[in-house]
């Protein structure tokens, strides 16, 4: 430890992981349980971006999208946890102050980031299908590559304002966070100080970064269910939302996760529970479910994987 500038207090060097202490003895079981999941989200989503790129069906706007989705989901759930296979496997659970601060800095930017792609999963489909004649003119690959940097770029410069204006308040103890990754929500209350500053800030990023987002997807599908709607033929209706069901049920469980998680941005111990449960759905349940979704729901998706796979045991002989 090193002493606060300014203050009689050490400045803690680390911090001690607690894990789920609600759970005393299932570190065995969690080590499984976390380490298939893993190996699910990695073969997944690894097999929807060979598709993307091996396929030239899939060479289209969307699943440009789709293949940054894949790729952010693995970056995401590394970041997180291979620390946790640690933790619950041979009790690794101290993370020093500047690993865990890159730990949250590197969560956070890669979580907004996949809330922007999915708002431009969203318009992406409300071009496709709203304005279909433009829709190449609009969607070409100059703006594609435009606004996947953009939405990377603000994502990373509101997460690190964020956690540069957290990491000034003084952290001298306790070191213990009731979780098993650092996350902004448990690593601010360990400050100490008054912290409603960065509750307040970390608020105004939730409403202004995430739910606004998820209200421009909102209207994005209430466009498109009315041009739907609108149109004469059961088949053609039936094709355009075909494309549209996997991008809204991987949305639906990304913001679900998101509310159990920040509707509990508070002190008190039955909040520390909710939003431990909401931040393993947003990191782990989310990622391992996307691929499933558009590999069962998505036709193109669905052949590419075959072809794929049939690829890999032709040249496996």
């Amino acid at each position: 430890m090193k002493v606060c500038s300014g203050r009689n207090e050490t400045q803690v060097s680390e911090f001690i992981l607690l894990g789920f202490p609600y759970l005393p003895g299932y570190q065995p079981a969690l080590f499984v349980v976390f380490l298939v999941v893993y190996l699910i989200i990695l073969s997944g989503n690894t097999t929807i971006l060979i598709a993307v790129i091996m396929n030239q069906k899939l060479h289209k706007p969307m699943y440009f999208f789709l293949g940054n989705l894949a790729a952010v989901d693995m970056l995401f759930t590394t970041t997180t946890i291979p620390k946790m296979l640690a933790l619950f496997l041979i009790n690794s659970n101290t993370i020093s102050f500047i690993a865990c601060f890159t730990q949250l800095t590197v969560l956070h930017i890669l979580g907004l980031f996949e809330c922007f792609l999915l708002v431009v999963m969203a318009y992406d489909r409300y071009v496709a299908i709203c304005n279909p004649l433009h829709y190449m003119s609009i969607m070409n690959n100059r703006f594609n590559i435009l606004i996947t940097i953009s939405s990377f770029t603000v994502a990373s410069t509101v997460i690190i304002s964020l956690v540069v204006f957290t990491v000034q308040f003084p952290y001298c103890g306790p070191n213990k966070v009731n979780h098993c990754f650092c996350d902004h929500f448990f690593i601010s209350k360990l400050a100490c100080a008054d912290i409603s500053s960065i509750i307040i800030s970390a608020a105004c990023i939730l409403v202004l970064c995430i739910f606004t987002p998820f209200l421009l997807v909102v209207l994005s599908y209430i466009n498109i269910l009315r041009t739907v709607l609108k149109m004469n033929s059961a088949a053609a209706r039936q094709k355009s939302l075909s494309t549209c069901s996997s991008h809204l049920i991987v949305v639906v469980i990304y913001y679900l996760s998101i509310v159990v998680s920040y509707s509990s941005y508070r002190t008190g111990d039955v909040s520390d529970d909710i939003h431990a449960l909401g931040s393993i759905l947003f990191t782990v349940l989310a990622p391992a479910l996307n691929p499933i979704i558009y590999a069962l729901r998505n036709k193109d998706v669905k052949e590419a994987i075959k072809r794929c796979l049939n690829t890999k045991a032709i040249l496996s002989k």
